[in-house]
């Protein structure tokens, strides 16, 4: 199995305005077989002001969108409760910890909030600041 990249919000948004970065870090996983992947909320955060929705539309179906289940926000609960973080502050990153955890590993997470994803992925997802 060859793995998975996953955008946050800010990943994503540097997506949508071709961040150069980024750009040739989804190409080179998805020429390797990575699946590149977001998470349902995390299209809601993106910045997508001033970007044709279009390109979104076009981005999004290029990128597996993974829903925020039950399961999901049951598990995001668990972290949080473990981590000892609570609030809405912490939610969203739950969520998406909670889907980096259970994603095709190696999981890798192209993010702006290192901190806070490292500490709610845990030892087996990679966090890269972008």
């Amino acid at each position: 199995m060859p793995g998975t990249l996953l955008l946050d919000s800010e990943g994503l948004s540097k997506l949508y305005r071709k961040d150069r970065t980024v750009v040739t870090l989804v190409q080179a996983a998805s020429e390797e077989g990575i699946r590149v992947a977001t998470s349902a909320m995390t299209t809601l955060e993106a910045d997508s002001e001033g970007i044709h929705p279009a390109r979104i539309k076009w981005i999004l179906s290029r990128v597996d969108v993974h829903d925020v289940t039950k399961e999901i926000t049951d598990q995001a609960a668990a972290l949080l409760r473990t981590e000892h973080l609570h609030g809405h502050k912490y939610a969203s990153d739950a969520a998406f910890a909670a889907i980096a955890r259970t994603a095709p590993r190696p999981v890798t997470v192209l993010t702006s909030d290192p901190e806070d994803l490292t500490l709610l992925c845990g030892p087996f997802v990679e966090v890269v600041k972008v």
